[in-house]
């Protein structure tokens, strides 16, 4: 397997801090509009300056002073007036001083998620969640969503400023929902997730049928939301259906695009490391309580990647998850499917 080239690793450390510096601006001084606006500008001056440079001691604070001052000069050239400058004057971090302090660490982890529910938020629509989320949690360009999704820039520029107007009418603050409120709204964004994935998994346009780049992002922004909400079985239950689902992506279609049936696919192609993966969190999250949909969903995929061939045992294997794992089956096939993160 080909080592990482350095563009990619740029890339990836530049979409694993933009989160997590967009949410300290946003928790530190409100506006989500120019916060976001000014994150976007400081990666492009850091995936300018890094690779001739190289990458700072500390990128995160790298990244959070270029935002800062941009955000600086954005409100010192709205107005002359002197309660902006004072404002401005404020917001500068003094010379030498490290805008992201220690004390601060501590809370990227909730930024990150607080940003991941603000993007999802109920006032937008899922278009423009789904734009709103690759931009401010998954570091792209507008420029990329809108290849991405086979739009004009300008198109999907508008769509990302219309979500963050929405947003402010909305009246929405930078905080985790209520409690109550939270389990509601965590569905919004496991489906967000859900709808980044299959636009990248099956296009509905585009010359490709497949876009590997969404269904890579789409995995990250589980994986991330699995970190930061471990107790969350549902969120295990989509990760693992992503991973068991895009493990087939090479066997899926010909060189000419034709669709290739399942059961014809060359299952010597098939991503075994993500399939053991996957079948290893489904084992975990599966029987931790009464299961969602995303957990039924990949126990069904996860039954096409048991090694055994017996049709008749898949389809019982399968209808036990549906079930939610209650139903009486054959020894072999509720056995197979308890242990099966241990045969891959």
């Amino acid at each position: 397997m080909a080592a990482p080239s350095k563009e990619s690793t740029f890339e990836d450390l530049l979409r694993t801090l933009a989160p997590q510096v967009l949410g300290v601006l946003i928790r530190r001084h409100g506006r989500f509009a120019e916060c976001e606006d000014a994150v976007q500008e400081a990666l492009l001056a850091a995936a300018m300056q890094w690779p001739a440079a190289g990458v700072p001691e500390n990128p995160r604070s790298w990244l959070l002073t270029v935002a800062s001052r941009r955000l600086v000069d954005y409100w010192r050239s709205e107005s002359a007036r002197q309660a902006r400058e004072q404002r401005a004057a404020a917001l500068e971090p003094p010379p030498g001083e490290d805008p992201s302090p220690s004390s601060e660490t501590d809370g990227i982890s909730e930024d990150t998620l607080t940003l991941l529910f603000l993007c999802c938020h109920p006032a937008l629509s899922a278009p423009s969640q789904l734009a709103l989320t690759l931009r401010a949690v998954g570091g792209l360009t507008t420029a990329e969503i809108a290849s991405a999704f086979f739009v004009p820039e300008a198109t999907m520029g508008q769509r990302i400023s219309r979500a963050k107007q929405s947003i402010k009418k909305a009246g929405a603050h930078f905080e985790l929902p209520e409690p109550g409120e939270r389990k509601a709204r965590l569905g919004v964004v496991l489906h967000v997730l859900y709808l980044i994935f299959n636009e990248g998994y099956a296009a509905s346009s585009g010359p490709s049928m497949q876009r590997e780049d969404l269904t890579a992002e789409a995995i990250r922004l589980a994986r991330l939301l699995r970190e930061l909400l471990p107790d969350e079985f549902e969120v295990g239950g989509l990760l693992a259906l992503m991973l068991l689902t895009d493990s087939r992506r090479r066997a899926r279609s010909l060189p000419d695009g034709m669709l290739v049936p399942l059961a014809e696919q060359d299952r010597r192609l098939w991503d075994r490391a993500q399939i053991a993966e996957g079948l290893e969190l489904l084992s975990t999250v599966l029987g931790a309580g009464r299961p969602g949909p995303y957990q039924l969903q990949a126990a069904i995929a996860a039954s096409f990647d048991w090694p055994h061939r017996d049709p008749f045992d898949r389809m019982i294997a399968a209808q036990a998850a549906v079930e939610g794992l209650t139903l009486v089956t054959s020894d072999r096939a509720l056995q197979e499917f308890r242990l099966v993160s241990t045969i891959w």
